[in-house]
C-alpha cells in the first residue's frame, strides 16, 4: 500500500508537470502578437520592442517556461498585464469565490446523488428508476450554458425567486452569499448530480451478481439490507473515483456557468483575460485549475486504495 500511494503522488506530480508544459505552450502558440494586443495598433515600434524586453518575449521559450515554473513554485505567479496587478492577489478572492460555488454545489450534489442511486439500484426495473434514469439522460444531455438560462428565465425573470446575476462580493453576509449563488449552484448540481447517481446506480449493481451477495439472498436478507451492508461497501471504489471526478469538475468547468451568471470567480477572470489577451493571466489561471483537479483525482486514487480491502494487509 505504501508503494502504491507513493505511486500515485509521484504520477500526479508528473502530470502537473506536463499540464504546466502544455499551458505554457499553448500560450505560446497563440496567433499574434502579445505586445501589439495589449498596446495596441497605436503603439510605435519602439514601444513594441521595449514592451517586449519587459515581458522577456526576446529570449527563448525555455527560458521563459523555466522562470515561469520557478516563479510558480515560489507562489510568484507574476503581473497582469492590463492593471499591473500582482496575480496571487487577483487570483485569490476569485479562487475562494469558485471554491465556495463548488462546495455549496458539492453539499448538495453528494448526498442527493448517492442516496438516489441506491434508491435507484434497490428499486431496480420500478417505475422510479425508470423515472430517475430519463431524468438524469435528459441533464447529463443538456450543455451547462442552456441550463443556466433556463434557471434564469423560469427562476430569475418568470418568478423572480432568485437575481439573475450572481454578484458576490468579501463583504456580503453568508446568508446572502447563498441566496445569491444558489442559480449557477443548482446549474451546477443538475450535471454533477446526474453523473454520480448514474455511476452509484451502475456500481451497486454490478456489485449484486456477485457469489456473496446471491448467498445473502438465498439466507432471506431483504433486498435493502444486502445492498446497504454488502453491495454498497463493496461498490464505494468506483463512486469515489466518479465523486472525485465531479468535485474537479465543480472547480474546473465552472468557467461556463460562471460566465452565464456573471460570478465573480476564477472562470470569470481567466475569461476576461482571454479577451484581453492577458497571458500571464491565462497561464496562472490554467496552472490553478491543473493543480485542483490533479490534487482531487490524486486524493481519490489514494482513497480507493484504502478502501480496498485487498489492500490493506498482507498477502
Amino acid at each position: 500500500m505504501p508503494k502504491l500511494i507513493l505511486n500515485r503522488l509521484l504520477l500526479g506530480l508528473l502530470t502537473l508537470f506536463a499540464v504546466s508544459v502544455l499551458i505554457f505552450v499553448c500560450t505560446e502558440i497563440l496567433p499574434g502578437d502579445v505586445a501589439s494586443a495589449v498596446l495596441g495598433q497605436g503603439a510605435t515600434p519602439e514601444a513594441l520592442i521595449v514592451f517586449r524586453r519587459e515581458l522577456g518575449l526576446d529570449q527563448p521559450a525555455y527560458v521563459r517556461y523555466l522562470n515561469w515554473l520557478g516563479g510558480a513554485l515560489r507562489g510568484d505567479l507574476g503581473v497582469a498585464l492590463t492593471n499591473k496587478r500582482v496575480i496571487v492577489d487577483e487570483i485569490m478572492p476569485r479562487l475562494r469565490n469558485t471554491l465556495f460555488l463548488a462546495g455549496y454545489a458539492a453539499v448538495v450534489a453528494i448526498p442527493l446523488a448517492v442516496g438516489l442511486g441506491v434508491f435507484s439500484a434497490i428499486n431496480e426495473g420500478r417505475w422510479s428508476d425508470r423515472l430517475a434514469n430519463v431524468v438524469t439522460l435528459i441533464a447529463i444531455s443538456l450543455p451547462e450554458f442552456f441550463i443556466g438560462y433556463l434557471l434564469i428565465i423560469f427562476l430569475a425573470v418568470n418568478v423572480t425567486w432568485f437575481p439573475s446575476l450572481a454578484t458576490v462580493n468579501p463583504g456580503m453576509p453568508f446568508g446572502e452569499r447563498v441566496y445569491t449563488a444558489t442559480l449557477p449552484a443548482i446549474a451546477l448540481t443538475l450535471l454533477v448530480a446526474s453523473h454520480m447517481l448514474r455511476m452509484t446506480r451502475s456500481s451497486v449493481l454490478s456489485v449484486m451478481s456477485s457469489a456473496y451477495v446471491e448467498m445473502a439472498f438465498l439466507k432471506g436478507a431483504r433486498r435493502r439490507r444486502v445492498i446497504t451492508r454488502h453491495a454498497l461497501p463493496n461498490a464505494a471504489a468506483p463512486i469515489i473515483t466518479v465523486i472525485a471526478l465531479n468535485m474537479a469538475y465543480l472547480v474546473v468547468g465552472v468557467v461556463v456557468v460562471e460566465t452565464v451568471f456573471v460570478y465573480p470567480g476564477l472562470g470569470q477572470l481567466m475569461v476576461d483575460a482571454v479577451a484581453k489577451r492577458d497571458v500571464p493571466v491565462i497561464q496562472a489561471c490554467g496552472l490553478v485549475f491543473a493543480l485542483v483537479f490533479v490534487t482531487v483525482n490524486t486524493v481519490a486514487d489514494i482513497l480507493v486504495i484504502l478502501v480496498n480491502p485487498r489492500l490493506r494487509h498482507r498477502r
